[in-house]
């Protein structure tokens, strides 16, 4: 431990603490711009400097280890004066367009000049004429508002290792954009969206389809059907001042059907669903021997653009089976189409997801295709929601509780937990359990694959055989999981892992690129808390006993892995480009 003074307050912390963090424990708030907690201190933008008695320098708090018997000063009239300095210099490079931006009210430095009272532009404005980067049709990059804090450099490159985005260029005309000045849809991005979500600024956000749903809405001849995913109902709070992992599942019922939907869909049962087929899948393999192991989930848009184009020798593992709310959709324009005698072609169905590739995803292959139109037509995150909310005047507050429309909105406790990490694995043991054996789990929750390590591996007893397991979230912990496959490969030798779970964003689904700016770790458990919770208060826990999961099969799809279920619930991989040409 180390002992300090910060501002004539002694203050003890663990050695290797900074500044910044050191001072936060007591309350004292230094300001930042380029720091985030999920990444590693670069000291970019030079606004939280502090003093050290008898030094004299300026240091930056974010990266400098607090030292024993430091006396630090945190703010005086020279550090303001120096900080709002350094915010106009920013502000000299940056675009004077707040009111058309997409972080609006919502960006940090925004926060900063009105907290420093900048009031006039005191310094010659220099913003070069960058155009924007739509290419993806999920996330656009605006390079004019970019500060150069560096973030989506590390997130893209350390924490996803997608090495999609660098910094061009030098001094005043640095710029980010792809490396090779290509643009994004060409270059390796797999769309998770965790730039955007890491941007202190407008520069990189999400492709806002919220003008196509609003005339879908009001288009009398269609008939407008929404589904949401199980991370948004414990985040979406977050943007109407609800503690974050607040459950709201049953007012977003209510809230969506005022908002003009015809009927409320849930991505949960999709996921029931979508387990009933995983599961599936892993017995065949792992009990008939038929198909490689491990087997690997397939749930994540991001992981699967990542794979095709970093591994694809690992399609052979990979699970054919399409994400939860894909199911819903084909569903949608199928099976509730023919049970409600609706025509296919006037549905519209609107997927709310936590996620920006699932934008990507509606058109990734023809299977998306599989009920003759595009199954699901529009997908929207968690942010742009919450601005159809805002825009609707909903006091979604005080809105009453409502059931979903059952025949596709109905979930176990297994579905809800797709939003976690973990879950999908942890959901298709409970049904892989009762398929091998015909018993129910005596205790249906496996706690070793939960929470926020990068890799989780641990091995269950089914039937006196054991299964090896290995738990992945965020890209840059997949490359250990897989390599240790290829090395068994090489050796000749049996598969470290049996089944496989990988979600490209840092805690799964719930840290979705699209789900409310300001995540952390803290409030990763929080929305992750909610999820479980919601799972725990469930008296129906694994897929296989949703009742209208069984009436799907009975009557419409006959059985999983069985040749309607082939036809609309799985899909085919392939290798593609890193680079395009």
């Amino acid at each position: 431990m180390v002992k300090a003074i910060i501002n004539d307050i002694p203050v003890e912390v663990e050695e290797g603490t900074s500044i910044l963090d050191a001072a936060r424990k007591i309350q004292i708030n230094i300001p930042t711009l380029c720091k985030h907690p999920d990444l590693t201190a670069s000291a970019a933008c030079g606004i939280c400097i502090v003093k050290v008695k008898n030094s004299k320098k300026l240091l930056r708090s974010c990266c400098t280890p607090i030292e024993e018997g430091m006396n630090i000063v945190t703010h005086d009239p020279e550090i303001v004066e120096t900080r709002r300095t350094v915010v106009e210099l920013i502000l000299s490079n940056h675009p004077d367009d707040c009111l058309t931006c997409g972080r609006n009210n919502n960006c940090e430095l925004q926060t900063l000049a009105a907290n420093f009272g900048i009031r006039s532009e005191n310094f010659h404005k220099f913003v070069r004429d960058i155009p924007k980067d739509k290419s993806t049709g999920s996330i656009m990059l605006e390079p004019t508002k970019c500060i150069k804090c560096g973030r989506c450099v590390e997130v893209c490159q350390q924490m996803q290792d997608v090495w999609a985005l660098s910094f061009l260029q030098r001094g005043f005309h640095t710029r980010i954009a792809p490396a090779g000045d290509i643009k994004l849809n060409d270059s390796p991005c797999v769309k998770c969206g965790q730039c955007s979500a890491h941007c202190p600024t407008g520069a990189i956000f999400e492709q806002d389809d919220t003008v196509k749903v609003w005339q879908a809405l009001q288009d009398p001849e269609k008939y407008c059907v929404v589904q949401i995913a199980p991370a948004v109902r414990v985040a979406i709070g977050e943007a109407f001042g609800f503690k974050p992992g607040t459950n709201l599942t049953r007012k977003l019922y209510a809230l969506l059907r005022r908002l003009g939907f015809d009927a409320v869909f849930d991505t949960n049962f999709g996921a029931d669903v979508t387990i009933m087929e995983e599961a599936s899948e892993f017995v065949e393999r792992f009990v008939h021997k038929k198909g490689a192991l491990p087997l690997i989930t397939t749930c994540c848009p991001s992981w699967v653009d990542f794979m095709e184009k970093f591994h694809p020798d690992m399609i052979e593992h990979f699970s054919s089976c399409k994400s939860p709310h894909e199911i819903v959709g084909v569903l949608s324009k199928t099976y509730y189409a023919q049970e409600k005698k609706l025509d296919p072609r006037q549905i519209v169905m609107v997927s709310i997801m936590p996620c920006t590739a699932k934008k990507y995803e509606l058109t990734r292959t023809d299977e998306m295709f599989a009920s003759g139109q595009q199954d699901v037509d529009y997908a929207i995150t968690t942010r742009e929601l919450a601005r159809m909310i805002k825009q609707a005047g909903l006091d979604f507050a005080h809105f009453p509780e409502e059931d979903p429309d059952h025949l596709l909105g109905d979930y176990t406790g297994a579905g809800v937990i797709f939003g976690a990490t973990g879950g999908v694995m942890e959901a298709a043991l409970r049904t892989a359990y009762y398929l091998v054996t015909e018993k129910q789990l005596p205790k249906v929750e496996f706690q070793n694959v939960r929470g926020l390590k990068g890799v989780k591996e641990t091995s269950i007893t089914i039937d006196n055989a054991k299964i090896n397991i290995a738990v992945a979230h965020g890209l840059a912990n997949v490359e250990y999981v897989l390599n240790k496959i290829r090395q068994a490969k090489k050796n000749g030798e049996p598969p470290p892992y049996h089944f496989i779970e990988v979600m490209a964003c840092p805690g799964g689904c719930i840290g979705g690129g699209g789900q409310p700016y300001g995540v952390t770790d803290e409030i990763r458990m929080l929305r992750a808390e909610g999820i479980y919770q919601d799972d725990d208060a469930k008296k129906l826990r694994c897929s296989h006993d949703n009742p209208y999961v069984q009436k799907l099969y009975n009557e419409f799809l006959g059985k999983p892995l069985g040749k309607r279920s082939h036809e609309l619930l799985h899909t085919e991989y392939k290798a593609r480009p890193v680079y395009r040409k």
